[in-house]
């Protein structure tokens, strides 16, 4: 239980603290800097880790972690294409009855076939959208939000309807901020009916499996009616399929099932390794790995700072320790033990690398919000970012003031008296 007067004690050792480093203020800011760049580097470096992290597995977690992605795989040249052909006809709709017919375990299954327009109307205030063709359950596999109307239907499919669905970023781009629904734009000849808009989807950077760099800047279309409709002539050497999305009933082992795809699709085939299969559950569990090691290889470097911090505040200290070593022996000769000046070097050392910590959490916090105006990176500060950093300055602040606390116990008193 701790007693009035040692409460009392301590409060006077910090207030004579705080008189000794205002004293030096100066000194006592350029030695807290080294805490200060370490604290929100820290903080700056777990908010671009936990950013990333969060986009990244959301875009995962988009693509359905029950889902397995088929893609097709382009041939380079004519040969190779000529090569394919002699031995598979690609990935076609065949695939999706085979593969329907004989893995029950599938819930919902849709072909995909993308290209891109030559002519778009209205003209858009950007890059021309890319349109794909999918079958309604495209929208239940993907677990797609939609902001006005609906997705494309069954009956849309199966009479061919010249109806689409726009991407938010294609919406903005050609019909505006207003209502897109029941108004009309044109794919090269063919003038479609929009009939729904997607909500705002989260977009990798780079090409993820069967996906677009952008997938707000998509524009979805019956199956049907992007193979009776629609000729691209980009096709000359891709399959009749882009892709095939499905999406497996509950509990179904995702990894044991994407095998036996594999296996089917590598038979019918005749194993032209013209095809990839993706497990977004398995990029899940690999992005999170991935992720885990990136954020603990940034911190180790932001890190480094605070180490360096560490050691000037011993450096300081110990230099201070010198100049009062004539007080040092006044304390001691008028009764203060060893322990009270241990206490008092020690308080010194931990306010100033406080001090540092909370200067530290206001750069970090700047910083963050710098990278993610400057960079456009997503970047969270999260509450348990700041208090780690501001905790391990805090230690840090003990750790490396012990051994100069020590040294001010140690020194005798008669010679410090002496000490000019």
């Amino acid at each position: 239980m701790i007693s009035l007067e040692q409460i009392r004690s301590l409060f006077g050792d910090i207030l004579e603290a705080v008189a000794n480093l205002r004293a030096q203020k100066l000194r006592t800011l350029l030695t807290a800097m080294g805490i200060v760049f370490g604290v929100g580097s820290v903080i700056g470096m777990l908010s671009i880790g936990a950013g990333a992290r969060e986009e990244s597995l959301q875009f995962i977690e988009q693509l359905g972690v029950r889902n397995i992605l088929i893609d097709s795989r382009p041939a380079s040249d004519d040969q190779e294409l000529q090569q394919r052909r002699r031995i598979s006809p690609g990935l076609t709709e065949r695939d999706v009855r085979i593969l329907e017919a004989n893995i029950d375990t599938i819930e919902a299954v849709s072909p995909r076939r993308g290209f891109n327009p030559g002519r778009v109307l209205p003209k858009p205030n950007g890059p021309n959208p890319t349109v794909i063709g999918v079958r309604a359950n495209f929208e239940q596999i993907h677990a797609l939000r939609l902001v006005e109307g609906r997705f494309v239907s069954p009956g849309d499919d199966k009479r061919t309807e010249a109806v689409c669905v726009l991407g938010q970023t294609a919406k903005v781009n050609m019909v505006g901020y207003g209502a897109a629904v029941d108004t009309y734009v044109k794919l090269n000849d063919v003038w479609l009916r929009v009939v729904g808009v997607l909500a705002e989807q989260v977009t990798e950077s780079g090409s993820g499996p069967g996906q677009t760099q952008d997938r707000n800047n998509t524009i979805f279309i019956p199956f049907n009616t992007s193979m009776y409709r629609f000729w691209d002539l980009t096709r000359s050497r891709r399959d009749e399929l882009d892709g095939v999305d499905m999406r497996l009933k509950d509990k179904a082992d995702s990894t044991e099932i994407a095998r036996v795809v594999t296996a089917i699709l590598q038979s019918t085939h005749r194993g032209a390794d013209d095809f990839s299969v993706t497990i977004p559950a398995a990029l899940l569990a690999q992005q999170k790995r991935t992720q885990t090691i990136f954020t603990y290889v940034m911190v180790a470097i932001a890190a480094i700072s605070l180490l360096v911090g560490g050691i000037g505040i011993m450096n300081i200290v110990l230099a201070t320790v010198l100049e009062r070593t004539r007080e040092i022996g006044v304390r001691r000769a008028i009764g203060a033990r060893r322990n009270d000046i241990v206490r008092q070097f020690l308080i010194e050392s931990m306010l100033i690398s406080a001090a540092g910590g909370l200067l530290g959490v206001g750069v970090g916090l700047g910083l963050a919000w710098l990278i993610s105006n400057a960079a456009g990176w997503k970047t969270i500060v999260t509450t348990a970012s700041v208090v780690v950093a501001f905790s391990v300055s805090v230690m840090i602040g003990v750790l490396f003031g012990i051994y100069p606390a020590m040294k001010a116990s140690e020194i005798d008193p008669i010679e410090a008296l002496r000490y000019e």
